[in-house]
């Protein structure tokens, strides 16, 4: 992908994230001065360009990030860590006399569901989301932004991604330990009946959008959504991720309500119901209209060959996790329970 320079001075909250460093890198290679600030961990070894300058602070810290950058002002300002509404009111205290734009990351599981009509646009209804507590803290964290834009004039952009991967991250619910699963032969459940439609994006191709928009004064107050047009049933996905790994995936269907009951505790039960349960397809236009180079170009098929090289090179970030497998064992047997209890009844499997 080709972009036009940008001497523009960047901070990014976050940057060794599954989407975030992608951006970091598009952002050096276009020539801005880019900051970061975490807490100087990176578990996943994701590598970001020798130019970027790195301040260690917990972002949570509202003292230790005000120490950390001093007084120092930037073009735009990105943050992947901001989750909730009083954070989101706090870093508008913080960054509305600092900067001319800043971009939160919000999600595209905030669209009301079930999703009556699509492809869903940044005109679809938004709503609070009772089985993900996630998606309804993001919900009132861009509400808070956008009142901070109408009474204060604070230059929010807000950037609604959906399903974003990248090779040191894998999109399935469990990530590596599902992966493991499939390369053992162990069963993977899935879903309803594996045939509701999902959007997956890389990150490097989220990042165009993302770069595209920084210090663009006509994106201030606007919503985008960020996304690929690489759709594929829950099937597919799975398949094409065992393909990869040169085996057969064992799949197993699962309504999707069972996994808030046999799981209560596990994160992903919460979206099988709130979010992954629905198909997901989003229009870009507004995205394209405002970044005419945004292109994505990678295909989940070459992806899953990339993440399979990555967890070769890469063995002791991907392993599974004995947690998460216990998990995904205790919906398979919760699976073939009910289906041993209908054949004994003498309904057909």
């Amino acid at each position: 992908m080709s972009i036009d320079p940008a001497p523009l001075n960047v901070l990014y909250l976050g940057g060794t994230g599954t989407i975030s460093a992608s951006c970091v890198r598009l952002s050096a290679a276009s020539g801005m001065r880019v900051t970061v600030v975490n807490r100087g961990r990176n578990r996943q070894e994701r590598g970001l360009p020798g130019e970027v300058e790195t301040l260690v602070a917990d972002v949570a810290d509202e003292t230790a990030l005000t120490n950390a950058i001093g007084d120092r002002t930037f073009d735009a300002v990105v943050n992947f860590l901001s989750y909730d509404e009083s954070d989101a009111l706090r870093m508008a205290g913080l960054f509305g006399p600092r900067t001319g734009q800043y971009v939160h990351i919000s999600s595209g599981s905030i669209y009301a569901k079930p999703v009556r009509q699509v492809p869903i646009d940044e005109s679809t209804p938004t709503g609070p989301n009772p089985p993900l507590p996630y998606a309804t803290a993001k919900w009132r964290a861009e509400r808070a932004l956008l009142d901070a834009y109408a009474e204060k004039g604070f230059p929010v952009t807000i950037v609604r991604p959906s399903h974003t991967y990248d090779d040191a991250n894998p999109p399935l619910p469990g990530g590596w330990t599902v992966v493991d699963r499939m390369a053992r032969g162990a069963e993977i459940p899935v879903h309803g009946d594996g045939t509701s439609l999902w959007t997956l994006t890389h990150a490097e191709d989220f990042a165009q959008g993302l770069v595209g928009l920084l210090g663009n004064p006509r994106t201030v107050g606007e919503t985008f959504n960020i996304t690929g047009p690489d759709v594929y049933t829950w099937d597919q996905i799975y398949t094409i991720m065992a393909a990869a790994l040169g085996v057969e995936a064992r799949l197993v269907h699962v309504a999707s309500e069972m996994f808030p009951l046999v799981a209560p505790e596990w994160f992903w039960s919460g979206e099988m119901v709130g979010d992954l349960g629905h198909s997901a397809v989003f229009d870009n236009t507004k995205i394209r209209t405002f970044v005419p180079s945004f292109a994505p170009r990678l295909t989940f098929h070459r992806s899953a060959s990339r993440m399979v090289e990555w967890r070769r090179d890469h063995p002791e970030s991907t392993r599974g996790d004995a947690g998460d497998d216990a998990v995904l064992s205790r919906i398979v047997d919760a699976y073939h329970a009910a289906r041993d209890i209908f054949v004994a009844k003498g309904v057909p499997a």
